[in-house]
Parts: structure tokens; sequence; C-alpha cells
């Protein structure tokens, strides 16, 4: 299992490269809610996401191993295959992503543009099965999307420089909370927070995570104690949380989380829709869903919580925008807490 020290080596490692992301608050939405939201907004990360930390981390690592490999390949629905083909550019190396044929079109177009070949397939099984195959050629790194020590070590540094830039404002939160796909970032995150607690640079912390109740592997696997699959693709608006189950490498972190919410489609759009507006920032349903387990979570909580959200993307097809706004939900304005009015 990884740890803060791997975390903070990555963040080291990848800094030349990866941009620093900027906190953004609403007043209004805090006057709304009775507590102090704090977004880190990794929509405005190169590539738009998260990712690129993960996949520079373990390229930059092999780097200063001296031992890049001549090809690398990947499995994504879209921010990862970015992430790879940026990362891979970097040290001039062929990318080959392997996908489902519903992958976004507008990061199938990023992905190519960052120099990657794209290899898409009917199913996400049959692409895994490729990019496996693929995998086992000379030469060749097979960069996974989540279930590795060295990409859980580069999402980590999105937790770690939010609470860096945290500190610098004299804030200390109450509660951490990320989207959970693969639950690489819920992961880094869960790591982070705990280490930092251990070593007494944080007070009590809650590590909170978010999903899709349409994919729900991760909360049907922390039920069972297993890991579960998902029986096909699933029908949500947040793609980038559609993966089939999480990883040997992320579950046995995750088990670790201190609360885990399901979302159902409709509060994916009601706060895809508000943080737009609120925001002033284009970012992914995958991520927005998250405002929907800080609105539980708060529900039995004191006034004045101080909570870090996680937005992990801004990527979104014109076809999923489509489906947002089908209903118009800013007429209804967030959950409004009477004591804060």
């Amino acid at each position: 299992m990884i740890n803060i020290a791997d975390i903070t080596a990555a963040q080291e490692r990848i800094s030349k490269v990866v941009k620093t992301t900027p906190i953004f608050q609403s007043r209004l939405l805090n006057h709304w809610l009775g507590h102090e939201i704090y977004f880190k907004a990794e929509c405005l990360q190169r590539t738009g996401a998260f990712k690129l930390r993960g996949a520079m981390n373990v390229l930059a690592k092999c780097h200063e191993r001296q031992v890049l490999p001549k090809k690398v390949v990947a499995n994504s629905s879209g921010n990862h295959a970015q992430a790879v083909a940026f990362a891979a550019a970097q040290f001039g190396i062929p990318a080959h992503i392997y996908c489902a044929n519903t992958i976004s079109p507008i990061k199938a177009a990023a992905t190519e543009f960052y120099g990657a070949q794209v290899h898409q397939f009917d199913t996400r099984i049959e692409a895994d099965q490729a990019v496996e195959a693929a995998g086992k050629e000379d030469g060749c790194l097979w960069i996974p999307p989540f279930n590795h020590p060295d990409i859980i070590a580069g999402q980590g540094t999105v937790t770690l420089e939010a609470l860096q830039q945290l500190e610098e404002m004299n804030v200390q939160p109450n509660g951490v909370f990320a989207p959970c796909g693969g639950g690489g970032l819920l992961s880094g995150a869960i790591v982070t927070v705990r280490d930092m607690i251990k070593a007494g640079k944080l007070d009590a912390v809650e590590v909170v995570g978010a999903e899709p109740l349409n994919a729900n592997d991760a909360a049907r696997s922390l039920q069972s104690g297993f890991i579960e699959v998902l029986d096909g693709p699933p029908d949500t608006l947040a793609d980038g949380a559609a993966t089939p189950s999480v990883g040997p490498h992320t579950f046995e972190i995750l088990q670790s989380v201190d609360d885990f919410y399901e979302v159902d489609e409709i509060q994916i759009a009601y706060w895809t829709q508000w943080l737009h507006h609120l925001l002033k920032l284009h970012i992914e349903p995958t991520c927005a869903m998250t405002m929907a387990a800080v609105a539980a979570w708060i529900a039995d909580k004191p006034k004045n919580q101080k909570i870090l959200v996680l937005l992990s993307g801004g990527n979104i097809s014109q076809a999923s925008m489509s489906k947002i706004w089908q209903t118009d939900y800013l007429l209804q304005p967030p959950i409004i807490n009477p004591d804060a009015m």
C-alpha cells in the first residue's frame, strides 16, 4: 500500500508538467448551505482532468530509473486516455488507447490531438482484452487508469496540493469529498488525509466518496467486502465513473473510506447545472455529483463545516450537455439551511 511519502515524491516528480490548479468558492452557495465549500478545480488542469497526474507519475518514475518503454498502451473512456497521450508525448513515446465506442467524441478527438492512436471496440470488455494483449508486447508498458500504486500516488497529489493551499489560507477542512469511478482519486485522498492525521498535520478529517447509483459497483463492493462487477455498461451522465469495477489496489484503500454515497441521475444533472452557474466553471457531471454527497453529509452536522470538494475534470460532450439540460433545475435553489438565512 502506498503512503504519503509516495505522494510527496510524485508531487515533486510531476511538478514541471502538471499545473497547480486553483481553489474556488461560491459565497452564495456557502450562504445557502451554512457551510464553507472549497472546490479544487482540476477541470483547469492540462488535458482537463486530474488523470494527468497519475500518468505523468508513472512515466516520470520510469524516466528516473532509466527504464522508459518504447510504447505505452492504456484502456480508458476518455480522461485517462488524454492523460496518457499527453504524458507519452512529453517523453516522445508512441501511445495507443483502447476503449469502447461509447467514448465521448470530444475526449476521443482530444486524445488523437495529443498524438495517440485510438482503437475502439463494441464493448469495454473487448477493449480491456485488447489492451491486455498489447501490453504483453516487447518494450510496451500498459498504464492502467487507476489500479496501480504509481497511478494512485499521482492522483493523491490533488488532495495533497489542495490541503497545502488550504493551509496557506488558514483553513482546516472537516471533510474531503471525491467522486469514485475506479477509485484512484478517492484512494489518493484517503491515503493523504490518513497519513497527515497520523503525522499530526491534520485534525480529524473525514474522507467521503460519491458514485452514480446506476454504476454503483464500488458501493456494492464496500457493502459485500468483495470486488463487485457491473453487469453491463451503465446508463449514467457521470461517464467518468462508469468503470465496470474498482481494482485490488484501490479497493484495499477504499475500504477505509469514512462515508460513501450513491447519487441518482436527477441529482447528478441538478448539481452539474448549479455548479456551472455558481462557479462559472465547465465541470463534468462525474465530479458535480459529489455535491449531492456533501448535501447529504452536512444534514446532521453543526454549522460552518469546512469542506474540500475535488472537481476531477471538465471534459463534456455536446450529447452529455444536452441530457443535463433536458430539465432546468436552476428554478429550485440548492438545499437551504434556514439557520443560514
